[in-house]
């Protein structure tokens, strides 16, 4: 049975926690028990889309009770669904599962927030002041969702029938669908901030779905469309960044790059941007619809120890292997790992074994010898009916799974991101099972290269 150590519910490293309605609790110990008692031979901080995955496949290997799980939310969100939930193509409710029933039964998961780590030591500090000493440690935190370093977006994200929304939070995914449906006509704004987001991708598709309903409701004419970023290309691989290009040409959105959001003035419907090349450039944009992409970082609590992250705030590993460079016991995977890769569930999927294997390598002393190419994947939605489904790896070189061109919209794509990609998930990657599509790929390869050879 898994065993749960209680605290209260509270918001961490980006990770919103919603309460512990109709759920049962079972207390083990006192805090002071715990801390005088509570060891570990892996401690994984995180229970997202790696951490998970690593819970199943090194409790599988190491046995009951060898492998602990620090995270403080009562749910778990398969958040790549939040694109089609804020598109009214899938309900919040379909996002998530009761933590304890994703994690295996044979981990200890330790219901709280970390909020210090000393590397040194070998000891990581809890919010309700459980210290949990380890062999191995495995941050897997994911990205904090910075919504309060935009002055007034908080603001406007809680007023009621509001103009602003937000597809990377549970809390106010449900209001894009709302708002696609209020706006009559003026300007639908679309965010992309200066810095690492997860899925970067995902600020365009709000884009995409957004233009796609206002056709579908007969009010594209009156509705101007603009997608605002920060970053000097619209996507970073340009075997899609081109394709993409055609669709916006294609259906009249504006684009603008460089430009940061800065702040929202929501009693006026005004949203501030800066360029980013040209600071004393400020642009004024009155909204009729804004859709807001938070800046992010790593949780502050792992920020905060230099020892463990590099300047950005990231944990410093080899990009390859995923072992930290100054603690040999220490692996990132996801998001606050310091590799170059996009940011996507994908990416966490594809490092999951290479970790897997590195850290039962670390734990017999053993060479590390499997080693992450920095495979990413992006399913670019593009509408109600059409993808993109974009893979490359760390060069930015397309790394296809399929054997057809990928840079072009298509319903089988659409298809496999709404339909199959969320069984995958929850079936597969949740319990140990999926490390990517490699397998797949180098299938589709082989058949091929025998094809080309008998014909």
């Amino acid at each position: 049975m898994l065993q749960i150590i209680s605290t209260k519910c509270i918001t961490v490293a980006g990770r919103y926690n919603l309460s512990k309605s109709g759920s049962t609790f079972r207390t083990l110990a006192t805090s002071q028990m715990l801390r005088e008692k509570h060891n570990c031979k892996v401690l994984i901080v995180g229970g997202g889309s790696g951490g998970c995955a690593l819970a199943a496949k090194l409790s599988s290997k190491l046995g009951k009770g060898k492998v602990t799980v620090v995270d403080p939310s009562s749910k778990h969100y398969y958040q790549p669904m939040f694109t089609l939930v804020g598109g009214g193509m899938k309900d919040l409710e379909d996002s998530s599962r009761p933590m304890e029933k994703v994690l295996p039964s044979r981990v200890k998961w330790i219901q709280s927030a970390a909020v210090e780590f000393d590397p040194n030591n070998n000891i990581v500090t809890t919010e309700n002041g459980i210290d949990i000493k380890y062999d191995m440690l495995l941050l897997a935190t994911g990205l904090q969702l910075n919504y309060d370093k935009i002055p007034g977006l908080e603001y406007a994200l809680s007023i009621i029938f509001g103009k602003v929304c937000s597809n990377y939070s549970p809390l106010y995914v449900s209001r894009t669908l709302e708002v696609m449906q209020n706006i009559k006509v003026g300007n639908a704004i679309f965010t992309f901030p200066a810095s690492p987001v997860k899925c970067p991708g995902a600020p365009q598709k709000a884009v995409y779905i957004a233009e796609h309903f206002f056709r579908k409701h007969k009010k594209r004419q009156n509705i101007s469309i603009s997608y605002n970023t920060a970053l000097p290309v619209l996507f970073g691989v340009k075997h899609y960044a081109d394709a993409l290009w055609k669709v916006c040409e294609k259906r009249n959105i504006n684009v603008n790059l460089r430009r940061n959001l800065i702040e929202v003035r929501a009693d006026e419907d005004i949203a501030v941007f800066q360029d980013i090349d040209n600071p004393e450039n400020i642009y004024e944009e009155e909204y009729a619809m804004l859709h807001v992409t938070p800046p992010m970082s790593a949780p502050t609590a792992l920020t905060q120890c230099k020892d463990l992250t590099n300047d950005a705030g990231f944990v410093e590993v080899d990009k390859s292997t995923l072992q930290h460079l100054k603690y040999k016991n220490v692996f990132a995977i996801g998001d606050c790992a310091s590799t170059p890769n996009s940011k996507t569930a994908a990416s966490a999927a594809a490092q999951s074994p290479v970790v897997y294997q590195n850290m039962i390598a670390a734990l017999k002393g053993k060479e590390l010898k499997s080693v992450y190419d920095g495979y990413a994947s992006c399913p670019l939605v593009t509408g109600y009916h059409s993808c993109i489904l974009a893979e490359f790896d760390y060069n930015l070189s397309p790394l296809e799974t399929f054997p057809f061109a990928q840079n072009k919209e298509r319903y089988t794509m659409f298809f496999l991101k709404k339909r199959l990609m969320p069984k995958l998930y929850w079936t597969l990657m949740m319990n140990g099972y999926w490390n990517g599509p490699e397998s797949m790929r180098n299938a589709f390869k082989s058949i091929f290269k025998t094809h080309k050879k008998t014909v």
